[in-house]
């Protein structure tokens, strides 16, 4: 298969993603003045600005590597939710996953930039995890979405609630009856919770909190292939993927182990490197490359989103040019 006829596979594919949703609001303005009321700059609002972030950013990914995605998630019924509901259908993601519930809040993280610097963060949202009504509801629609057809499911974590340790078993349980192989960017609650999934990737510090091992890879590899040895043996995934940050990504599966080493880039910005890299990767596995290619593909986008400021998804022609350019066996 040559790259080309990668990228026109990718626009095959229809893939949910379930996890935590948010929305990532921006006030900014400019700063030329200290509040008389309190040691504090005064910003004069210029505009606000509304993105999709969290598992949504991962559904951004995939629209612009021209798959087809579905949301599966809990929202509120607040008026945070509308303007996500809006936000998806704007960028053509497909919002029937998404249960609308009276319980929850609708995560916001709002940030207000003076001069182009981040000032504050303020956060909307509730973490505890949804209730078992709220599962259920959401077991349905995915088992209706598995039955009709899919070629990949991604488990989005956040530790915002949705994904719960019940909710994980069940879903695998459901993914594999139905054969669609699944992909997991995990945090640290339920790390152990994802047995038997396709692929699993975590970053070093996720694997370290993880399993609860001290890992320094620069100065003692055999430390992270233990590590990796031990999280083999708890959850017994068909692959492991681990982003090392400038060290590159490592994946193995039963066969096969390879270290991909990071490209030179000017590093501006790596939020939501995480999503673009589980984004590709999940693309990879439905399309059914070797793991070899998963890992460079999902290596090389995740760089190429750390040079721009902000979270933004990956340009798909920006991806193959780079691929061509640096010649990744496909």
């Amino acid at each position: 298969m040559t790259l080309e006829k990668l990228f026109e596979e990718f626009k095959t594919k229809k893939i949910i993603v379930l996890g935590d949703v948010m929305i990532d609001a921006y006030l900014s303005g400019k700063v030329d003045r200290v509040s008389p009321e309190a040691p504090v700059p005064i910003i004069n609002f210029s505009k606000s600005e509304d993105r999709l972030g969290g598992a949504a950013n991962v559904a951004l990914n995939l629209i612009s590597l021209g798959a087809n995605v579905v949301m599966s998630t809990v929202i509120g019924k607040d008026k945070e939710a509308e303007t996500m509901l809006r936000l998806m259908e704007d960028q053509s993601i497909s919002t029937s996953g998404i249960i609308r519930s009276d319980e929850r809040q609708t995560t916001v993280k709002t940030r207000v930039i003076g001069n182009h610097q981040q000032l504050l963060r303020i956060d909307q949202e509730q973490t505890d995890d949804i209730s078992t009504a709220e599962e259920d509801a959401l077991l349905k629609d995915l088992e209706d979405l598995l039955k009709s057809g899919c070629d990949a499911l991604i488990f989005q974590d956040y530790n915002k609630g949705v994904l719960t340790s019940r909710l994980i078993e069940e879903v695998i349980k459901l993914t594999k009856k139905y054969k669609v192989p699944t992909s997991v960017d995990p945090k640290q609650k339920n790390f152990l919770a994802y047995k038997g999934v396709t692929l699993f990737k975590p970053n070093l510090k996720e694997l370290s909190e993880g399993i609860q091992q001290k890992i320094d890879f620069a100065n003692d590899r055999s430390q992270f292939e233990y590590a990796v040895k031990e999280l083999k043996s708890i959850i017994h995934p068909e692959i492991i993927f681990t982003t090392l940050s400038e060290h590159g990504v490592f994946i193995e599966d039963e066969n096969n182990q390879y270290y991909i080493p990071a490209h030179k880039r000017m590093i501006s910005d790596v939020s939501g490197a995480g999503d673009t890299v589980i984004s590709v990767a999940t693309l990879c596995l439905a399309v059914g490359t070797s793991i070899e290619t998963l890992a460079s593909m999902a290596n090389l986008a995740g760089g190429i989103v750390c040079e721009y400021r902000g979270v933004v998804a990956i340009d798909a022609d920006d991806l193959l040019q780079e691929a061509l350019k640096i010649d990744v066996k496909c």
